[in-house]
């Protein structure tokens, strides 16, 4: 994943899991305008900012899928002499990994307080956003439906019914497929 994004400038040597973490405005990517200067760091947009953690969070995807390879690749000592060294090899690895995953998910947090700092006029109070708060409910008088209606609703009622009975003798059918075709494979090993 984090292979198919452009380098950074200045980085074009440095694999992309090697990075240094680089203030905001070190940061650009290519097609895009250049980036200000160090002291201008206000005048950095919250949308870049995002698009930083954006690419933040692919790095820290990459670096899990990694490790859960890594453990996946790893076999368990069921009485089988190996090589002490792989062991040690991919223990190194892992700790790495999880020590980058560390940085990765401190920049995002530094990077999320800043967009939220930046943000704040601009974010509203859970009171506008919540509808009713601190409003009477006024209750609504319903009519009642019509009798066509009451029978077309349980009609609807009875075939979503048939329908949900349907699929679950259909879902156990697959289940018990399944465990046939897997006793099957289990076996032929």
């Amino acid at each position: 994943m984090a292979a198919s994004l452009p380098q950074k400038p200045g980085m074009a040597g440095m694999p992309s899991q090697q990075q240094p973490h680089l203030p905001p405005s070190a940061a650009s990517a290519p097609g895009q305008q250049p980036m200000p200067p160090q002291g201008a760091l206000r005048e950095i947009s919250p949308v870049f900012l995002c698009r930083i953690g954006q690419e933040t969070v692919q790095d820290i995807v990459t670096r899990t899928m990694e490790i859960f390879q890594i453990t996946r690749a790893t076999q368990l000592p069921n009485g089988v002499t190996q090589s002490q060294a792989m062991y040690q090899d991919r223990f190194g690895k892992l700790q790495e990994h999880l020590r980058q995953l560390a940085l990765l998910f401190r920049k995002l947090r530094l990077l999320y307080e800043r967009c939220v700092e930046m943000t704040s006029d601009l974010q509203e109070g859970p009171a506008e956003i919540l509808p009713y708060v601190g409003e009477e409910l006024v209750s609504v008088k319903v009519e009642p439906c019509s009798s066509a209606v009451n029978q077309e609703r349980k009609e609807v009622l009875e075939k979503v019914r048939q329908k949900n009975q349907e699929m679950k003798v259909l879902m156990d059918q697959m289940r018990n497929l399944l465990w046939d075709v897997n006793a099957m494979l289990t076996l032929r090993k």
